[in-house]
């Protein structure tokens, strides 16, 4: 159910001052007292400094118990470390106004993903209740991936400083740097809910959203606000195998490929190694471990955004 924002609210821009190719700072400045000149709006701007400021900020302000609207102001990165921070407070929701390489997030909204652009579309578009997944206990908005992607994403942040690279453009030259010199497959036990799979694997994508890596889009049927996890998980093939898999698998399209690939609806994903190589994946943000939990995070995400505007704009039936 959509609702209409509450009255006395404080709009707080948390903005990623390094996030995107040029300093977008100005621009978010110039809206935020555009709103508060316009509207009368209590409008503040906060800069963060350092990876996981914005969840300390976002937290922190929550528990105030004030009426808080957020925007985060950057890349997919911001965006996770906002949801991060607000996610359980009801007196709380986010919004986002892109300014990072990537913005995959965004990517769910179709057309829509435009309009969020200017913080004059959000600040009294509606609200809606969205799914998050729990991976250890942080947030993931989008997709969890373990495997040769999240490596990939681990290594997209080095190239695309590239002026020569756009977000996919950055993942395309990281996905051949894996693919030639580390290896696609890790032997790992994987469990989904009471079911246990020990093998070679080259990727496991626990999707909410559909779209990561500057636009792939593993699981086009995933749904942001449905309560499921659509869990694909693909058994390691080699080389020429995977080099034919990569194209369908971006646009959606694992099932021409049943023989490697299983999409399924899992409560519980576990996955262990007998050694710290699990790089896991949370809408861009990657951390290192032997053991990982994925599951539906038990509490919703406030979201607001454009009049009209659907997380599932893209998602097929």
């Amino acid at each position: 159910m959509y609702m209409r924002r509450r009255t006395s609210v404080k709009h707080i821009f948390i903005i990623n001052p390094t996030a995107g190719k040029s300093d977008s700072r100005q621009k978010i400045y110039d809206m935020a007292d555009s709103l508060r000149q316009n509207h009368g709006l209590d409008v503040q701007c906060i800069l963060t400094k350092k990876q996981g400021h914005a969840t300390e900020l976002a937290q922190k302000l929550c528990e105030s118990g004030e009426e808080l609207r957020f925007y985060a102001c950057g890349g997919d990165g911001t965006v996770n470390e906002v949801a991060n921070g607000i996610i359980g407070y009801d007196n709380a929701a986010m919004s986002v106004i892109p300014v990072g390489t990537g913005n995959d997030f965004l990517k769910n909204f179709g057309d829509d993903a435009e309009k969020f652009r200017d913080a004059e579309n959000l600040w009294d578009g509606p609200q809606f209740p969205m799914d998050a997944i729990d991976v250890n206990g942080r947030v993931a908005l989008t997709i969890a991936c373990s495997g040769i992607d999240a490596r990939v994403a681990k290594d997209v942040h080095k190239y695309s400083e590239s002026p020569l690279l756009d977000g996919k453009g950055s993942y395309i030259y990281s996905l051949a740097v894996n693919f030639l010199f580390k290896g696609i497959g890790s032997h790992w036990i994987v469990t989904l809910d009471d079911v246990p799979m020990e093998g070679d694997w080259s990727l496991i994508a626990v999707c909410n959203g559909r779209y990561y890596g500057g636009g792939f889009m593993p699981v086009a049927e995933a749904r942001m606000d449905d309560g499921v996890l659509n869990t694909l998980v693909v058994k390691k093939v080699n080389r020429r195998t995977f080099l034919k898999f990569v194209g369908p698998y971006a646009k959606g399209g694992y099932t021409q490929f049943p023989q490697y690939a299983h999409c399924s609806c899992p409560k519980v994903i576990r996955i262990h190694s007998e050694k710290p190589d699990i790089v896991t994946c949370l809408d861009g943000e990657c951390v290192t471990n032997s053991d990982v939990t994925i599951k539906m995070h038990d509490k919703k995400l406030n979201f607001f955004g454009p009049e009209g505007c659907s997380c599932n704009r893209t998602a097929r039936a």
